[in-house]
């Protein structure tokens, strides 16, 4: 009889995944959805959950169910150059591009600038950010058991302190919910730009890239059978996936009552140090500010040394753990000092691009067994993917890049000929169209067998 995981063992695993995906994107965006969509909450609250979570556990899943070697091989499915790309791709975006320096931006947002106000400017944030980095690459460089306390302490502090602030806002909300107006993007159609604000947790291609990681825990506890493995995996993910839920409403639900205290902030960094601010008072403000910062820090870490492990297993012949390490981390520290709306600015027509293919990728990968994992109908639907989401790129370029470029004619182009564009779902039809051309090119190629 073939071994399975015991609940205990579970509740491990996922306790584990939530380690690896919750992070900065996971503090900030869903307070900040919140104040978004005021009255439109549950509608948003949908979206964002499809998003951060949903795809998220597929994305963990799908690397079990395929039982692929990890990202690379799965995006292989494409083809090999692809697979080359896409994984570079999406290491250097959940790394050095801006999940990592997010982290930096995110503690400096929450914890130290509101203590510092006026003098809480871009040279404190540059000596916060060298001081973080310095740690962040020391201890990529030297993993030590710092790294396992700060998961085994810190985590479980930050989330009963957030869980304080959580409960103590709800309790005593700023404002109705049903009296908040929603901004303008949330007035109609709140699920979709909600979709959207999901993408900046990064977690989806974050998923992708850790699903080997949770396969390698699995099989350390005993369990071998591939199908077994898989079960596991999904159930739990699945657990993961029901935490962070419960967190991500709770939060939202924060954010949004919040209005009656505050106007809608330029990021939810800012949003959540002013709640805790207000609710928690200085002493509560300091400790949840401390305990983010080491939240932040331990995924910091844990990404540089991923991100790092995973281009000299791409690149063997290249540079050595080492010199990827400080080359990350030196990367990440001059993005950090850009600041935290900047980073979510800059990142959003990265991620508009990139999600619709790891969505794709996943999906394709979990009924892959309906047409035999058939590189045809990968590469079709990869492709015609591919074109649609550049236009969501190019839409989502800062209006003075878009004029320079002189995109107004494409993405008007885009606008009449893509069904769903205007809600930045316009590389869905595609897809279809794509996956009709994979299968249509499988049974010619059968039939003629």
């Amino acid at each position: 009889m073939q071994k399975r995981l015991n609940f205990k063992q579970k509740i491990l695993v996922a306790g584990t995944l939530f380690g690896m995906f919750f992070g900065a994107g996971n503090l900030i965006f869903p307070v900040h959805l919140g104040q978004l969509a005021g009255s439109q909450v549950v509608p948003a609250m949908i979206g964002f959950i499809l998003t951060a979570v949903g795809i998220p556990i597929l994305g963990v899943a799908a690397i079990g169910i395929t039982h692929s070697a990890g990202l690379q091989a799965l995006a292989n499915k494409v083809g090999k150059g692809y697979g080359y790309v896409f994984t570079c791709l999406l290491y250097l975006t959940i790394g050095p591009f801006f999940a990592i320096p997010r982290c930096a931006s995110t503690s400096f947002t929450t914890g130290v600038q509101p203590m510092l106000g006026e003098n809480g400017g871009t040279i404190a944030l540059l000596i916060f950010s060298l001081a973080f980095f310095l740690i962040v690459l020391v201890l990529s460089l030297r993993p030590a058991g710092i790294t396992v306390w700060i998961g085994k302490i810190i985590n479980p502090v930050f989330l009963v302190f957030l869980a304080i602030l959580v409960i103590t806002a709800l309790l005593r909300p700023g404002a109705a919910i049903a009296e908040v107006a929603p901004a303008a993007a949330y007035q109609k159609q709140a699920l979709f730009p909600a979709l959207i604000e999901g993408y900046g947790t990064m977690d989806a291609i974050a998923g992708l890239a850790f699903g080997i990681v949770v396969i390698d825990i699995i099989r350390s506890m005993g369990v071998n059978d591939d199908a077994d493995v898989a079960k596991d995996v999904l159930s739990s993910g699945v657990l993961t996936g029901l935490l962070m839920a419960v967190i991500y409403v709770g939060t939202i639900l924060m954010g949004a009552q919040s209005r009656g205290l505050f106007e809608i902030s330029d990021n939810g960094g800012i949003a959540l140090a002013q709640i805790s601010g207000h609710y928690l008072g200085s002493a509560g403000s300091l400790v949840l500010a401390i305990t983010i910062t080491f939240a932040c820090l331990k995924t910091a870490i844990g990404l540089v040394t991923s991100c790092s492990h995973a281009f000299v297993q791409m690149f063997p012949k290249g540079l050595s753990y080492k010199a990827w390490a400080i080359i990350f981390t030196v990367f990440s520290f001059v993005i950090s000092n850009v600041g935290l709306s900047a980073i979510i600015n800059y990142s959003l027509p990265v991620l508009m691009f990139l999600y619709p293919l790891a969505i794709t990728l996943i999906l394709l990968a979990l009924c892959g067994k309906l047409f035999d994992h058939d590189r045809a109908v990968y590469a079709s639907v990869t492709a015609l993917t591919c074109i649609a989401a550049l236009f969501d790129l190019m839409k989502t370029l800062p209006a003075s890049l878009q004029q320079s470029l002189h995109l107004e004619g494409l993405l008007g182009f885009a606008g009449r000929i893509l069904p769903w564009f205007d809600l930045n779902m316009g590389w869905v039809v595609p897809a279809v169209i794509g996956l009709a051309i994979g299968l249509a090119i499988r049974a010619t190629r059968k039939k003629n067998a």
